[in-house]
């Protein structure tokens, strides 16, 4: 976020981790993050690591452990609510942990995602139905069932 032209993160730079994620899902977004190849410096994030099964969480501590000797220049940051910080990932990377605070405000935040999510040349497409045609844009209601 330091220049607007930097890119957002691709979809194989970010793991989303549910309680359903799977030992495979995490498995091969490790794979991506500590073995070296041409993908240039990327940097991975798993959101939400917590949330992982015991049995997953596991698996993917084995696995990070044989594969963080082929790469000593990975860039991997696990972002995890901070009210499960003693579940199982957080526990076993809390010498690397760090409180974070988010550093620019938060106008600058969204002014550089709509740099990003902008429809270049609106048209009859879906971004026409969110402001500013953005092609992104969270419905909520307070009432469930209400037609979003």
């Amino acid at each position: 976020m330091n220049s607007p032209n930097q890119p957002l993160p691709t979809f194989d730079e970010v793991l989303l981790c549910t309680p359903q994620t799977t030992a495979e899902q995490v498995g091969l977004f490790l794979r991506r993050c500590l073995i070296p190849c041409s993908g240039g410096e990327k940097i991975y994030t798993m959101l939400y690591a917590d949330e992982l099964s015991y049995e997953v969480s596991c698996r993917a501590e084995e696995l990070f452990q044989r594969l963080q000797h082929y790469n000593s220049t990975y860039r991997l940051v696990i972002l995890c609510n901070c009210e499960r910080e003693h579940s199982y990932i957080p526990s076993v990377f809390s010498q690397y942990k760090v409180h974070m605070i988010p550093q620019r405000p938060l106008a600058e935040i969204q002014r550089y995602l709509q740099h990003h999510y902008r429809v270049a040349q609106p048209s009859s497409s879906a971004a026409s139905v969110f402001k500013d045609n953005m092609c992104v844009g969270i419905v909520s209601s307070k009432r469930a069932g209400v037609g979003k």
